[in-house]
């Protein structure tokens, strides 16, 4: 049993309003945010290049086979116990991390350690954009505006690298990236037309009771 169990939607910390409804669910996937935010191939090839440099300077300077072997060894063993926790903690950024794109929001259930939901409006969405990778994974930077904006340390990894004074949230190594920019695209020129259209209509309303109130009073 996990704190997610408890939720009464997966990824949601309520039930939904009756005029509200999930359009799409999804999580990173592991393997690329162990690439693109831990960097583990630039990681491999540093410890690549340091292993041969080791080997390298120990037997130019007369050090035997064997005690260049061991040495380079023991640096292949750090490398692979660095590896190692970069992934472990990548596998559990996946698992613990659901976004949620709903008719009216966007929400963000992440944490490993201390476990929190954000909740976006498309209101508060001023911009979109899709970073792709291979295979059709990407991030989604979100720009929103400045009310109740949450801290990057508290948002990382899910949010804008180095936007730290105005950070921006963003969803993290999904699968269809382009897709889900488009859902996210569209739901919010849909909500943005039925905002104008509701307050459109509480105008005509308005200026009708109005002009009621007029033809009466004359």
């Amino acid at each position: 049993m996990n704190e997610h169990e408890f939720e009464p939607i997966p990824g949601l910390p309520e039930d939904l309003p009756e005029d509200e409804g999930i359009i799409w669910q999804g999580a990173p996937d592991w393997r690329v945010v162990a690439r693109q935010v831990f960097h583990l191939r630039m990681l491999a090839i540093y410890f690549v290049l340091l292993v041969s440099l080791r080997v390298g300077i120990l037997l130019t300077s007369g050090a035997g086979f064997a005690v260049a072997a061991k040495s380079a060894a023991l640096i292949a063993i750090l490398g692979l116990i660095a590896a190692g926790l970069f992934v472990l903690y990548a596998r559990l950024i996946a698992s613990t991390t659901l976004y949620t794109i709903t008719n009216k929001r966007l929400v963000m259930r992440f944490g490993v350690a201390l476990p929190m939901s954000i909740n976006i409006p498309f209101s508060r969405i001023k911009s979109a954009h899709v970073k792709c990778f291979a295979g059709d994974f990407g991030d989604i930077p979100l720009t929103v505006d400045d009310t109740n904006r949450v801290g990057y340390l508290v948002m990382w990894p899910h949010a804008r690298p180095w936007q730290l004074k105005r950070p921006e949230p963003m969803l993290r190594c999904i699968p269809n990236a382009s897709k889900v920019s488009e859902i996210i695209a569209d739901t919010a020129s849909s909500t943005l037309a039925a905002t104008k259209s509701a307050a459109h209509s509480d105008e005509s309303s308005n200026y009708s009771d109005s002009s009621q109130q007029m033809s009466g009073a004359t």
